[in-house]
C-alpha cells in the first residue's frame, strides 16, 4: 500500500551514490544520464502517487545495471538479468532484504521487450518513468543516437513513414517511431505518466510532420 513515509534526504544521497557506482556502461541511449533521468522521473511520479522510495530508489538506479545490446537475441532477457544482478548488488551493500522481491519485480517488469505486466504500483511507476524517457526531445535524441550507433539510416528513401511496407526499425530510425515510440502513451500505467507521455508524444508527431515537410513527404 502507498505510504507517506519516505527515505530521508541523507538516505537518498547515500544510496544514490552507492548505486551510481554499480551501473554498467551501456549504449549511447542507455548511459548514466538516462539512468539519472529515470531516477528523477521515478521520484516525481512517486511523489504524486504518495509512494515511499525504499523499493523505487534502488529499482530506478539499477534497472539497467546489466547491458544487453538492442540487436542481441538475448534482449528480452535484459530486465530479468538486471533484476537478478541488482539483488546481488543490494545484498553486497546490506540493503534491507524485505524489499528485494518488490525491487526485483519492478526492474523485471519495466522493460518493453520483456512484456511483463507490472503487478505493483511501484512497478507501474518505474515502467512509466523509463518509458517517459523514450519520448519528447530526449526520446527523439536517444532514438537518433542509437540508430547512428547501430549504423541505421535515418529513413527509407521511398517510403519514409512506413505507408506501404513492413516496419524495419533495425535499419531505419524513423521506423522506430511506428514500431514503438508512438504507442508508448497507451501503455502508461499511472495518471501522471499518461499526461506526460501525451505531451511528449505530440513532440514526436510534430517532428515527423516537420521532417515530412523538409523532405517533401507527408507522414
Amino acid at each position: 500500500m502507498p505510504t507517506l513515509h519516505d527515505m530521508t534526504e541523507e538516505d537518498i544521497t547515500h544510496w544514490s551514490t552507492v548505486f551510481e557506482t554499480a551501473i554498467e556502461s551501456g549504449d549511447p541511449a542507455h548511459d548514466l544520464e538516462h539512468i539519472r533521468r529515470v531516477v528523477r522521473n521515478t521520484k516525481n511520479l512517486a511523489r504524486i502517487e504518495n509512494l515511499s522510495l525504499e523499493v523505487l530508489l534502488p529499482a530506478a538506479w539499477l534497472h539497467d545495471c546489466i547491458h544487453v545490446p538492442k540487436n542481441s537475441p538475448e534482449r528480452s532477457k535484459a530486465s530479468s538479468l538486471a533484476a537478478d544482478h541488482a539483488l546481488t548488488i543490494l545484498k553486497s551493500h546490506s540493503y534491507p532484504g524485505e524489499h528485494f522481491e518488490a525491487i526485483h519485480h519492478a526492474i523485471e517488469a519495466h522493460s518493453f521487450s520483456a512484456n511483463i505486466t507490472p503487478r505493483t504500483l511501484e512497478a507501474k511507476v518505474l515502467q512509466d518513468a523509463d518509458r517517459i524517457d523514450a519520448l519528447g526531445a530526449v526520446g527523439l535524441s536517444r532514438c537518433l543516437m542509437l540508430g547512428g550507433h547501430m549504423g541505421s539510416d535515418l529513413y527509407h528513401i521511398e517510403d519514409p513513414f512506413v505507408v506501404n511496407r513492413t516496419i524495419n526499425d533495425a535499419k531505419y530510425c524513423v521506423d522506430h517511431f511506428y514500431a514503438k515510440l508512438l504507442g508508448l502513451k497507451d501503455t502508461m500505467q499511472t495518471r501522471a505518466g499518461k499526461a506526460l507521455a501525451g505531451e511528449r508524444t505530440q513532440f514526436l508527431i510534430d517532428f515527423l510532420n516537420q521532417l515530412g515537410s523538409e523532405i517533401g513527404r507527408t507522414p
